[in-house]
């Protein structure tokens, strides 16, 4: 089975390892065709006509895969969930993509680590050593976060003195213990995510 996967980040990107990651997890079957459009402005402008491509290239679904929370935010600007996802449908029917073709839309609340904050007993297992284990609480909502890369940043800096790199750090938590799916179902964008795939 070949997915299209389209992504806001780069090609070493977190979303994209992450992703690919956890598909590999859940669907054994799939291979991931991925389009990396560096930001979330070109993925909006862009993600039509990439997934215009992926469908003719052969991919029976495509899920594009952006965060809510920007990189950079800008001061005072608040994103909006809806009026993204209506710039990606704009862009999926100016493309002439169908309503009816197999592509699946994932906003990240707010940020991909929402998805590493569901799982804590990942987060202490990396961070911990034989001679200093580390116990974080349990977060029930963590799309609820608002900053949940600067979290992480915190987690790492107290437990390890470690500078969080998403690029790095992100696939290191998720591999650092057995995929824990019900942890990761308390994010809803990490279910929809999941219900998506298995769907394809």
């Amino acid at each position: 089975m070949k997915v299209g996967m389209i992504f806001e980040c780069g090609p070493q990107g977190a979303d994209k390892q992450v992703a690919e990651y956890l598909t590999r997890q859940l669907r054994a079957d799939a291979t991931i065709s991925p389009v990396t459009l560096d930001n979330k402005a070109n993925l909006l402008r862009d993600a039509g006509q990439a997934a215009k491509q992926l469908l003719a290239d052969g991919c029976c679904c495509v899920l594009i895969l952006w965060d809510l929370r920007p990189a950079w935010p800008e001061p005072g600007g608040k994103p909006c969930r809806h009026a993204e996802r209506q710039t990606v449908l704009d862009a999926l029917r100016v493309a002439g993509v169908a309503n009816s073709e197999p592509v699946h839309l994932v906003c990240v609340q707010q940020e991909l680590e929402s998805w590493l904050l569901a799982n804590e007993r990942a987060i202490s297992a990396l961070l911990s050593t034989d001679a200093h284990p580390i116990k974080h609480r349990r977060n029930k909502q963590p799309d609820q976060v608002i900053q949940p890369k600067a979290v992480l940043v915190a987690y790492f800096k107290k437990a390890r003195g470690w500078r969080y790199d998403d690029k790095v750090d992100a696939i290191r938590v998720l591999k650092a213990s057995p995929i824990d799916l019900p942890r990761l179902r308390q994010s809803a964008s990490f279910t929809r995510f999941e219900q998506k795939l298995l769907s394809c």
